[in-house]
């Protein structure tokens, strides 16, 4: 099984235009998730529609892929990259690896690589368990359920399941919870039928664009990380990013 990696970029993030160039460390963002990523994948490509990451991406000897910029969600930018790159790369899964995280970690990966030991795999995603019920309940922080073969059966931004006769406080005592975490792996030719589907109704209730695949009957398998994730979507995550490095030096 040979895995690539595709980190959609775009520029006109609008609560944070620029975000991937921005500085952290001394690096631009978009260096550190692909030096990263790089450490779990031979192959690690940004796809961007913007001159100013490609040209910074080049200036730290990164691949770059350019797309379209009209693309809705990272993962129709995803298969824009797989596409152009399969005419001249062998690969069989792409991993698509969020942009504005910085400290994606090489577990991470392998975790979703790990996914595909199953042959009946298609697309797999990574979640992590629950410890703090600010997070179980916080909208911005999708919540999943999966099978007893760790297939995920619905997504949503409540904390779910409802445990029944309990008080909320008390919920992680008495249930098991797992958080999202939005990175994706997809076969190649999977990807490709995913930019085919009409948004679902589920989708656009939740706006989780998971649940689109969900809807038309495909398995979203999940890998299970301990590593919290960190994204960046604010100027506001940018500063407390750079507290998380200085507190990791203290330590």
């Amino acid at each position: 099984m040979k895995f690539i990696g595709v980190i959609p970029a775009r520029y006109a993030s609008t609560r944070f235009p620029g975000k991937p160039l921005a500085l952290l460390d001394g690096k631009p963002i978009i260096q550190h998730v692909c030096e990263n990523a790089g450490k779990a994948l031979d192959q690690v490509w940004v796809a961007t529609d913007d001159e100013r990451i490609a040209q910074c991406v080049a200036g730290f000897n990164g691949q770059v892929v350019m797309t379209r910029a009209d693309h809705q969600s990272g993962t129709d930018r995803c298969a824009e990259a797989a596409q152009a790159l399969a005419a001249a790369h062998d690969f069989d899964v792409v991993i698509n690896v969020q942009g504005d995280e910085p400290f994606v970690r090489l577990e991470q990966i392998e975790a979703l690589k790990a996914c595909f030991d199953d042959s009946s795999t298609d697309i797999a995603t990574l979640v992590k368990v629950i410890e703090d019920s600010t997070v179980l309940f916080n909208p911005n922080r999708p919540k999943v359920v999966v099978d007893c073969k760790q297939n995920a059966l619905f997504f949503s931004r409540e904390a779910i399941p409802h445990i029944r006769g309990v008080q909320k406080e008390d919920w992680l005592a008495h249930h098991q919870f797992y958080s999202h975490l939005g990175m994706y792996a997809y076969r190649k030719e999977v990807l490709q039928q995913l930019t085919q589907l009409e948004p679902s109704r589920l989708e656009l209730a939740e706006s989780l664009e998971q649940l689109r695949w969900l809807e038309n009957g495909l398995r979203i398998k999940v890998g299970q990380t301990q590593f919290e994730s960190i994204g960046i979507d604010t100027p506001e995550d940018l500063e407390a990013a750079r507290q998380f490095l200085e507190n990791q030096r203290k330590c």
